[in-house]
């Protein structure tokens, strides 16, 4: 997933983070098989056993096999990168017999690839992906099953975020393993912010609001812009949560992001056009590239940005979004590590189980790359002066999306349209989120049956 912005620090420059994260954070297994050639068909990729895929059963957290040589893919192309890079140095300087080929590739890229690799026998061993991306994976054999790697490591769910250590469930077995997780934040221009009275960005509706209003008084055109694309369903997630609703059923069942909520939302994102505080038409990331330009005094977006806003001349800081709603919350997502399906080979599957292991237990080191830990020991550790710190004080406000194989492609093809529609002005907010709502529950009843 990278950014259309050089150097974004999360992801690497080009469309592949907007072409997977616009599928709606968690893109959709139709992606995953649309550049599958060759090899197997993706049918009969799914109706063949996963290579070991029952657990070692006496997998202790050690590997004391022969030397073996591990591939390990990830999408960490931007300004996370170095940190990953370190991560696997640090692991190989301890691990004399385990050699880490890592191989790099932007998320969109990655997504594609995996499972025509894994069809053609030369998938990786190991692979870092987002949290939603796990049922769709394991429902097609991808990716094995890590129940054994948490149990012999002690790593439970009392030391995660609860809907982070649940997500990595599918249909009864465990498939990956939380590194992180990451959020919108709230991007500021210190200068900007100054010129309307204060120090930070407002912390609810009514001081954010009356903040936008005295910044375009004293002179700063358009402080807040808002995206009719990315990031702009996120910040939909988010606003839809705080007004108490829920974009989908937890079953997958139905879409239910025109509920009340979801009108509520969607109609405060479109105030923000109507009250002058954005610019009518900001295109796809325009609204990240001005905040970094010295135009506009905040933006919402990931926090993988951190890195990159470093490299800008800006005094800038980073807080949680303001709460809009009755609640708080914020959209998140989450990096997991997982096993994929293989040769069969038992060291090197063991070789990976240590591997992850020892991964998630060092992820405090990976706070550097911008991302918050997932684990909670590792999160305490991290703080340090990270600045995602006020961030990660919020975590329990960190909403995610029901673990649904497909509901990204779901997303991107009817509340990513709707979201697009009402901001634009073309429809407005109920009618856009009804119009849409019919069709992602169409669908989401079609890919229920599919998946059942």
């Amino acid at each position: 997933m990278s950014d259309t912005t050089p150097s974004a620090p999360h992801e690497s420059a080009g469309l592949d983070r907007r072409t997977f994260l616009a599928l709606g954070a968690g893109a959709g297994a139709s992606v995953l098989l649309a550049g599958c050639g060759g090899g197997k068909s993706a049918d009969d990729a799914d109706k063949t056993p996963a290579a070991a895929a029952s657990p070692t059963k006496d997998f202790t957290g050690e590997y004391k096999g022969p030397a073996v040589e591990l591939q390990y893919w990830n999408g960490f192309t931007g300004g996370d990168g170095p940190f990953m890079k370190k991560l696997v140095a640090d692991f190989q300087a301890e691990h004399k017999n385990i050699t880490i080929k890592e191989n790099t590739v932007q998320w969109g890229d990655f997504y594609q690839k995996l499972p025509s690799a894994v069809q053609g026998g030369k998938g990786p061993d190991v692979a870092a992906m987002h949290m939603d991306q796990l049922p769709g994976m394991a429902f097609r054999k991808i990716i094995l099953p890590l129940d054994d790697v948490a149990k012999a490591l002690k790593i439970e769910e009392k030391d995660f975020v609860p809907a982070v250590w649940k997500a990595g469930v599918f249909k009864d077995q465990r498939y990956g393993i939380p590194l992180d997780v990451h959020s919108l934040g709230q991007f500021y221009n210190k200068d900007l912010v100054a010129k309307g009275g204060a120090e930070k960005p407002g912390t609810n509706k009514a001081e954010f609001e009356a903040q936008m209003d005295k910044l375009v008084s004293s002179g700063v055109k358009e402080p807040f812009w808002m995206p009719n694309r990315w990031p702009a369903h996120l910040i939909f997630l988010s606003l839809i949560w705080q007004h108490g609703g829920e974009p989908y059923a937890e079953d997958g069942a139905s879409a239910t992001f025109n509920s009340e909520a979801g009108v509520q939302a969607l109609t405060w994102m479109t105030d923000v056009v109507k009250k002058g505080w954005s610019p009518k038409n900001v295109a796809q990331d325009s609204q990240y590239t001005a905040f970094k330009n010295g135009q506009g005094a905040v933006t919402w977006d990931g926090i993988w940005q951190i890195n990159d806003v470093k490299a800008t001349k800006l005094k800038w800081g980073v807080a949680p979004i303001p709460q809009i709603g009755s609640t708080n919350a914020v959209w998140a997502n989450s990096h997991n590590f997982t096993m994929v399906k293989g040769s069969g080979d038992a060291n090197k599957q063991e070789a990976s189980r240590v591997f992850i292991g020892w991964m998630s237990a060092k992820s405090k080191d990976w706070a550097g790359a911008g991302m918050i830990p997932a684990r909670n020991s590792e999160r305490t550790a991290s703080e340090g002066d990270n600045p995602q710190v006020e961030i990660s004080k919020q975590v329990d406000a960190m909403r995610f999306l029901p673990a649904v194989p497909e509901l990204g492609t779901v997303q991107a093809q009817t509340l990513e349209v709707a979201v697009q529609e009402a901001v634009l002005g073309k429809k407005a907010p109920k009618q856009a989120l009804d119009d849409a709502a019919g069709k992602a529950t169409k669908l989401m009843e079609a890919n229920k049956k599919k998946f059942a």
